[in-house]
């Protein structure tokens, strides 16, 4: 790309996620959103970008990158089409509905040399940004054990996959990025009580290549929405609300109770309670910076397609386990293990 050129960036379905990416690309600094994708056209009136109902006509229009937020059925067809037309891609989690779609989707941007990322945005929320850190740094000692829920009512826009591949996958992304650790084994039980296709519901047992247990619950059964992880190791633990992107550590107390009925009780002591102050800025517009700087061939920590890839593959062992009541061992896939950070 010249000098002084501004990234041309197109967009792929206006769902919600598509109308926040429509948002955070109008106003990115260094990329023009030159043209969306969908169907249905502007219904709001309100898109500074002209809307057109096919890719053709976008592709047309001579685009660098193109964020991919149309339902998940579709990302291979879309994905292989903007490869084959030399664009690159930030494609939504996840990124795609089986491993051979996201497989076929890794090779064919590879082959082509281009950049392409998936849209794991729990990654760039403020809280387990800080709490990776943190962990890198020792703060935390050996790490025991990864807890998440991830609950709140069904959302109706989505209709082609179930709650593991809609929503684990972010707890299973976030869980070996935030550790650095890959999935050793994996078993899972899933039910379906809103009379859809898919699961609403998942609860997952797992552990990964260092030991660590870990447990997701994740629901769209439930009026309560949250959105926690819990790592607890040798100092203590670490509570980060990706909700609120609060991050709190409750540490390991040194100082020892003299009430002895509570001293037989507690295995391990009460110490302080910190909430960290950290900068809050939006995760969905730190993801469009860091991947507009690969774009613009910058060094950056974009959630590459293998890694997404690697996603998927933990998500359909979820599955697998939760069909045949088995636990599945997933640490021999061929797939590269989650980078340092950058």
């Amino acid at each position: 790309m010249s000098a002084g050129r501004k990234l041309r960036a197109g967009l792929i379905g206006l769902g919600a996620m598509g109308r926040n990416h429509a948002r955070v690309l109008s106003g990115l600094d260094g990329v023009d959103l030159v043209g969306i994708v969908d169907p249905a056209g502007d219904v709001t009136g309100t898109l500074r970008a002209p809307v057109v109902p096919e890719l053709g006509e976008l592709l047309a229009m001579g685009i660098d990158y193109a964020v991919v937020a149309c339902p998940t059925a579709l990302h291979e067809q879309v994905g292989l089409e903007l490869a084959r037309n030399g664009v690159g891609a930030l494609i939504e989690k996840p990124l795609a509905q089986s491993v051979e779609a996201a497989g076929r989707l890794v090779e064919a941007f590879e082959t082509a040399g281009l950049v392409a990322g998936v849209g794991h945005i729990e990654r760039y929320n403020p809280a387990l940004q800080n709490l990776r850190l943190r962990l890198e740094a020792g703060e935390l000692g050996e790490v025991f054990q990864v807890v998440t829920r991830r609950q709140g009512p069904f959302p109706h826009r989505i209709a082609d996959v179930g709650v593991v591949m809609d929503l684990a996958t972010h707890d299973i992304d976030l869980t070996s990025w935030v550790t650095g650790q890959e999935y050793a084994s994996v078993s899972a039980r899933t039910v379906s009580r809103s009379g859809r296709l898919h699961e609403d519901m998942v609860a997952v047992v797992g552990q990964l290549a260092d030991g660590t247990m870990v447990n997701h619950l994740v629901n769209w059964l439930s009026p309560l929405k949250e959105r926690s992880t819990v790592i607890t190791g040798d100092r203590g633990c670490f509570v980060a609300d990706t909700l609120t992107a609060d991050l709190t550590f409750y540490a390991n107390g040194a100082i020892d109770t003299e009430w002895e009925a509570l001293r037989a009780f507690r295995g391990v002591a009460e110490g302080d309670m910190v909430r960290y102050a950290i900068p809050k800025r939006e995760p969905l517009l730190v993801e469009h910076e860091r991947f507009r700087d690969a774009v613009e061939g910058k060094e950056s920590d974009i959630v590459t397609l293998r890694q997404g890839l690697r996603t998927v593959q933990v998500a359909a062992a979820l599955l697998s386990s939760a069909a045949d009541g088995s636990t599945v061992d997933v640490s021999s896939r061929d797939v590269p293990a989650v980078p340092a950070a950058v």
